[in-house]
Order: C-alpha cells, then sequence, then structure tokens
C-alpha cells in the first residue's frame, strides 16, 4: 500500500469522503423517455474514481486516530455501493435521499452535499475529480466555495503535518507543490494510491454501520430549491451519436504516401 500520510496530525480528524453509486458501468445505461435521465435500477455501485478518495481518507484516519465519514446523494436503492466503501473501512455514511432531488444540476448537488458535511462537522473533505455518469469535474469546487474552505485539487500526492495540509497538484508538465491550513477540501486522482479491496471481516462490518439517511427538509432546503426546480439547465431532447463512417481504402500502387499527404493537405494538418 502506498503511503499518503508522511507527518502526524496530532488531532482527531473527522474526514468526510463524497462518494457517489451509479449504475453497473458493464450494464448499458437506460434513460427516461420523459425526463431523458438515466434510470437508477435499486443495485448500484460505488463509483470507481470514488474508490481512491476513500482509501486516501481511510489512511489519513489510521495515522491520526481519525474516522471516515461517506456522504453522498442519491437513491438509496439497495445501498451496495455504500456498503461496498463501508466495508473498505469507512466509519458510516450519510446519505441525502429524497424524490425531489431529482433532476438537480451540480450547483444543487454541491450546495446539498455541504449542507449535511456542515450539519455533522468536519475536518478534511475528500473527493474524486469527477463522477463517471456526470462528468462535469466542478462539485468539489463549489462545495470549497459554499463551505469557505481552499481548496486543493488533482492531488496526486498527499502529506500532512502541523494542521496543514499539502498536495503535489498534477499538471500537464508535471506538478505543483500546493498547501493550505485545515480545515480544507482536496480532490484525488486516479493514480494516488491503491485502493484496498475490501476483506471479508469488513464487509460483514459494514452491514453493522451505521447509515444516516437525510431529506432536503433536514438539511433546510424547499422543493422548489432542488431537483428540477432549482437546477440552472435543462434537458431538451437526447440524440444517440451518429455511427462512424466507413474509412477510405487505398490500395497502395507504389504512390500511396502522396494520397496521404493530400488528404493531411486537406484537412490542413500539413
Amino acid at each position: 500500500m502506498i503511503p499518503v500520510l508522511e507527518s502526524r496530525i496530532d488531532i482527531v480528524m473527522r474526514i468526510a469522503v463524497c462518494v457517489k453509486q451509479i449504475p453497473d458501468p458493464a450494464t448499458p445505461y437506460e434513460l427516461a423517455e420523459d425526463t431523458h435521465r438515466v434510470v437508477r435500477p435499486n443495485d448500484q455501485v460505488l463509483d470507481d474514481t470514488d474508490r481512491f478518495g476513500v482509501e486516501v481518507g481511510l489512511q489519513l484516519a489510521e495515522n491520526n486516530d481519525g474516522t471516515v465519514t461517506l456522504y453522498s446523494m442519491s437513491p438509496s436503492g439497495s445501498l451496495q455501493g455504500i456498503r461496498q466503501a463501508l466495508a473498505m473501512g469507512a466509519d458510516k455514511a450519510v446519505i441525502i435521499d429524497d424524490e425531489s432531488l431529482a433532476g438537480s444540476d451540480a450547483l444543487t448537488t454541491s450546495r446539498v452535499l455541504a449542507a449535511a458535511m456542515e450539519r455533522e462537522g468536519f475536518d478534511l473533505v475528500i473527493a474524486g475529480t469527477e463522477s463517471t455518469d456526470g462528468y462535469s469535474g466542478v462539485v468539489p469546487q463549489q462545495i470549497a466555495e459554499l463551505l469557505d474552505l481552499p481548496s486543493l485539487t488533482f492531488a496526486r500526492k498527499v502529506e500532512a503535518a502541523d494542521g496543514v495540509v499539502r498536495i503535489e497538484q498534477q499538471t500537464a508538465g508535471g506538478y505543483d507543490v500546493v498547501e493550505a491550513p485545515l480545515p480544507a477540501l482536496l480532490s484525488v486522482t486516479s493514480g494516488v494510491v491503491e485502493p484496498r479491496y475490501p476483506t471479508f471481516k469488513g464487509i460483514m462490518q459494514a452491514k453493522q454501520k451505521p447509515i444516516d439517511t437525510l431529506t432536503v427538509e433536514d438539511l433546510d432546503f424547499t422543493a422548489d430549491q432542488v431537483g428540477d426546480a432549482g437546477a440552472g439547465q435543462t434537458i431538451t431532447s437526447v440524440e444517440p451519436v451518429p455511427s462512424r463512417e466507413a474509412g477510405e481504402i487505398v490500395e497502395d500502387d507504389g504512390e500511396g504516401h502522396l494520397k496521404i499527404v493530400a488528404l493531411l493537405e486537406q484537412v490542413k494538418v500539413i
């Protein structure tokens, strides 16, 4: 296991980790004909990108006698995905499950998750960079803004000491070293750690761990602030991606390279 925390913080850390249940990627997604939204089955799995955030949280908690609480806004269903994260070692989960949340945009999701974390209390918030069923990539930064936290994004390595969290932030050309005082929020890349596999003991213990279910009323939201009513966007139509057209076959009679050059010039590559 790759060590995340190289120095110890002499406090008990309350670590909040954002996770999401999604339909199994191995199963084709279905869209509702009337709303064009993903039809979410009763059995959903933990978003694979969130496993990295859970693992970072667990390693930090183990080095600081801390706790890891999962936060998720989604239909509870069978809680298969949440139990997967609990089986890895998280202590508890807070689920915001309310029919009025259907159709919520990224900003509403951020507001709801931020309100739930503020209600429970935290020292550090961890999230993946984006979910694999939404790909908006803005929820972590929005949560940080709503909670007035410094935001450390795209972390490929995490260290902490003396109330400060320091990361190597992945960039196109390498990495930057960024640090901020706690409390803070950080989003982690998929390569930051190697997520652990749940043990049989962990799977059995997960069945007994607390899962708190909240509604929008518990978080002081009204129905017109969430879901379709509170969203700043509307899906008007969905069309299938056009099939890829067959390519052109060129028989090389010794001057095939000239045809390639002509095609490159046509698309203005050269």
